[in-house]
Parts: C-alpha cells; sequence; structure tokens
C-alpha cells in the first residue's frame, strides 16, 4: 500500500522552515461560551493558581502546569477538559492543606458556576 495516506485529526507537513514552535487551531472543539462572570471566576482561579505553583515541584508542579491550559478563561476549551483541569488542580491544592485551601474554594466555586 505504498503510496497511500490516511490522516484522522491533524496533519501538519513542515518543510525548509526554522523556529517553527506550533500550529494555529480554528475549532472549538465542544468548548462552550462562558459567561462574564465564570470568565471572571477563572481569571481569579488562574492567578490563583499560578501563585501556588512557585510552591511545588516534581510531579505536583507538572500536574499543576499540564492543566493551567484549561484554566485559560479566554480559550476555547472543550467542557469536559476544563473540567479534568479543575478536578486535578483541586486534588491537588487538597493535599497541601492550609496553603492551597484558598484554591480548592476556589476551584469548587468555579464547578459550581460551570454547573449552574
Amino acid at each position: 500500500m505504498s503510496g497511500n495516506s490516511y490522516y484522522y485529526g491533524d496533519n501538519v507537513n513542515m518543510h525548509g522552515t526554522h523556529n517553527s514552535t506550533g500550529m494555529v487551531k480554528h475549532q472549538t472543539g465542544g468548548a462552550e461560551q462562558l459567561p462574564p462572570a465564570v470568565v471572571a471566576a477563572i481569571g481569579e482561579l488562574h492567578r490563583m493558581v499560578e501563585e501556588l505553583r512557585t510552591r511545588l515541584d516534581g510531579p505536583d508542579a507538572e500536574l499543576i502546569n499540564e492543566s493551567l491550559p484549561a484554566l485559560d478563561a479566554g480559550a476555547a476549551v472543550p467542557t469536559q477538559e476544563r473540567r479534568r483541569a479543575l478536578m486535578t488542580v483541586a486534588g491537588v491544592a487538597g493535599t497541601l492543606g492550609a496553603v492551597g485551601q484558598p484554591v480548592a474554594e476556589a476551584v469548587r466555586a468555579v464547578i459550581e458556576m460551570l454547573a449552574g
């Protein structure tokens, strides 16, 4: 079957480029439009998580780093991906005791806003 090409999902061919850093995707993939109050709450949560991240290292920091893009209130993020990131952040924050409590409470508030 030489010469046949089958592509499922994204396909990128790059020839003769230098310093290429990624691709632009113009699709929402199930992302929902968020009300302004939710956008504000997610923005504040993102700020809090960024601050908390400076206190972490190892696997916890990696989990938070992987979750941050889904906590960008301005990004078109599928609902399930955003929820997964919120639950990950809540789990990490919950293991930190009093230090992580404000973040865990902010996550809980955002989840309630998204559900309601």
